[in-house]
């Protein structure tokens, strides 16, 4: 069987079928409350029911895709780690002692960590999904991150993933990194796709100091300069400004969209790879749910653009994966309210007076 390619899948991707909107409506109005008494939990049923085509759907497997690698904009100095604590992270998730592990086990979903990209040899590594494109990027500050071709296999490393979870039963997708210094490239793409002010939506990362701060914005501003006869289409600017873990989630998002696969955003980093699908594909917009709002400076901001609220707002901004663990738990709630209450019809309990 060929694997499905970025052209494929952009083609695949359709906007979600509205037409069942009414009948998912008149179901959530037939159960056993008082109307719209479940607030936003009745828009995120009626989400994944659009997404997945289903009046009556059913959740399977959730799985939780972690995707790791370097950046070589690390070298000017815009993270309070160093890079040697991207494998050592990648090591700590795979025996278990991430937070990403706690709550992913707490939600019920699978967590597979993906090296798309990481500066270091992990050898044969139980649980390691090895997809590694390059090692690491090139400083996005000097030139680009990372040659156009290399970003097609990121995003062909995501796409394919995404075909393997829907062929093993999941049936909810969410995204996740790990990769000391990718607030940088994050915030760079932030800037080229949105246009927005970099010292407005760039943030601490990892914990800089003020000085730091001040260089990561000059870096960035750098970064825009340097690459911007390159910033000329989705792709392009991906692979200028981006890193080989946000395009492989920005794969991973857009190979679920083409398979009516919801995905649960996670944070800042994830946010920047879900704009990048969504310039490559705007109809990817109806199968996202974005889990939560980061504290990084500029992540409120960008999901105001985005014209959606998160999930959850709890002050969080560490990245992995936590918030779409924690936010899976809500949709999957939403979605046994939904299937499993009772309605006033079959239960024989009388409606609101006219």
């Amino acid at each position: 069987m060929s694997l499905p390619t970025l052209e494929s899948t952009l083609k695949a991707i359709l906007p979600a079928d509205l037409t069942l909107a009414p009948a998912v409506q008149a179901h959530l109005d037939d159960l056993t409350k008082p109307p719209r008494s479940l607030g936003r939990l009745e828009d995120y049923a009626m989400r994944y029911c659009l997404a997945t085509g289903a009046v009556r759907p059913t959740l399977g497997r959730k799985r939780i895709y972690c995707f790791a690698g370097d950046h070589g904009v690390v070298a000017e100095g815009v993270s309070a780690y160093p890079k040697e604590v991207t494998p050592q992270m990648v090591l700590n998730i795979l025996s278990g002692g991430a937070a990403v592990c706690a709550l992913s086990r707490n939600a019920g979903a699978e967590l597979c960590v993906v090296d798309i990209g990481v500066d270091y040899d992990f050898g044969e590594v139980k649980g390691l999904i090895q997809r590694k494109v390059a090692r690491g990027t090139a400083n996005l500050a000097a030139g680009p991150a990372m040659s156009v071709p290399d970003a097609r296999r990121a995003l062909d490393v995501g796409i394919a993933l995404a075909a393997q979870a829907q062929a093993d039963g999941v049936t909810l997708l969410g995204t996740g990194e790990m990769g000391i210094g990718n607030t940088t490239p994050s915030t760079a793409l932030y800037a080229a796709f949105l246009g927005c002010d970099v010292e407005a939506i760039t943030g601490r990362g990892t914990g800089v100091d003020d000085a730091a701060l001040k260089r990561k914005v000059g870096v960035i501003r750098r970064a825009l300069d340097v690459n911007r006869a390159r910033l000329t289409t989705p792709l392009d600017t991906l692979a200028a400004l981006g890193g080989l873990e946000i395009a492989g989630i920005c794969g991973l998002i857009l190979g679920g969209a083409a398979r009516r696969l919801p995905v649960v955003v996670d944070g800042f980093i994830s946010s920047a790879a879900a704009l990048a699908a969504l310039r490559l594909a705007p109809a990817v917009r109806d199968y996202l749910f974005f889990s939560h709002v980061s504290q990084e400076q500029g992540h409120r901001h960008v999901l105001g653009l985005f014209a959606d609220a998160p999930v959850l707002d709890l002050g969080m901004r560490l990245g992995e994966g936590t918030g779409a663990a924690l936010a899976m738990m809500v949709i999957e709630g939403a979605l046994r309210v939904y299937n499993e209450m009772a309605t006033f019809s079959s239960a024989g309990v009388s409606g609101k007076n006219a």
